[in-house]
């Protein structure tokens, strides 16, 4: 298959430009940075200002991102940068995701060739663009997997799906595995507390089950927000009978982070309660999380 580079951009009036990147569609003054604080206008084009500088790299199991069917027993280097589209108020990987880029002109910059020959001297099978959202970085994120490909690794993307629709269509010729967030399957709640629209991200999971890329599903089970029988049944009823019964779903507890610290800890019991509403829907691989 021919790759073409995908739009990123696209000009607007009086010299403002779109962003393509994800849904949000920040429509961009000369020098200003949309939503994420990682993309902005400069001279008319998009300015990636983390291309180059990530966050955190670090050699994970692959079950970490978490992927329970692809590449079991394996190691992926991983990649985040700063930088987020979404808001969420637990947020655990805040440190980063709420952080934008200044000066990021002096900082060293880390090649894409760099990063997937740090993958393959470590013995790694993939490499994985994680711990924020990929999709604020994803021209740096592309050039890397392009190489990785090259070089026999797979590419994982870990992410809140809230690509747009040329952002998918180009992740579908170079990510092999993608483990997606799906944080409500209400439309309300997904809108007030990530700032995301749940039909958008439904509609890219859907042509992720519908494609060559293996998917796996997580939802983080916030109690007061997304733990009610109707949300956890809406969630696994979706994956079962629109993304596939053999899409794995993790269930997640969540711990008081960021801006959330006012409701306790998921409790063990209402992670399996969720397990055996996902084994209940026809799901045959559901996995509970951050349980011990």
């Amino acid at each position: 298959m021919e790759l073409f580079e995908p739009k990123y951009f696209e000009p607007a009036a009086d010299g403002k430009i779109i962003c393509l990147l994800c849904e949000r569609s920040c429509v961009l003054d000369e020098g200003a940075a949309g939503f994420c604080g990682v993309n902005k206008n400069s001279g008319g084009e998009l300015l990636c200002m983390a291309y180059g500088h990530p966050s955190a790299l670090n050699i994970d199991p692959v079950e970490k991102k978490p992927l329970r069917r692809f590449l079991q027993g394996s190691k992926t280097y991983s990649i985040g940068t700063l930088g987020c589209n979404f808001s969420c108020p637990w947020c655990q990987n805040h440190h980063i995701s709420r952080k934008s880029y200044s000066g990021s002109a002096n900082m060293e910059i880390i090649t894409p060739a760099a990063i997937a020959e740090g993958a393959i001297e470590s013995g790694c099978m993939s490499v994985s663009y994680t711990y924020n959202e990929p999709a604020v970085f994803y021209p740096y994120a592309r050039d890397i997997g392009m190489i990785a490909r090259e070089n026999g690794l797979k590419n994982i993307f870990v992410t809140n799906a809230y690509q747009s629709e040329v952002i998918v269509a180009d992740m579908l010729t170079w990510v092999d595995a993608i483990n997606a967030d799906l944080k409500s399957f209400d439309p309300d709640t997904h809108r007030k507390f990530t700032g995301g629209e749940l039909d958008k991200v439904a509609r890219n999971l859907k042509i992720f089950a519908g494609s060559a890329v293996h998917l796996e599903i997580t939802t983080l089970i916030i109690p007061g927000i997304n733990d009610s029988k109707h949300e956890l049944e809406g969630v696994a009823g979706f994956i079962s009978n629109e993304l596939g019964k053999e899409v794995p779903w993790h269930v997640s507890a969540f711990h008081p982070d960021h801006k959330m610290t006012d409701r306790p800890a998921t409790s063990r019991e209402q992670v399996y309660e969720a397990v055996e509403t996902g084994l209940k829907n026809g799901l045959k691989f559901v996995y509970p999380g951050n349980v011990w």
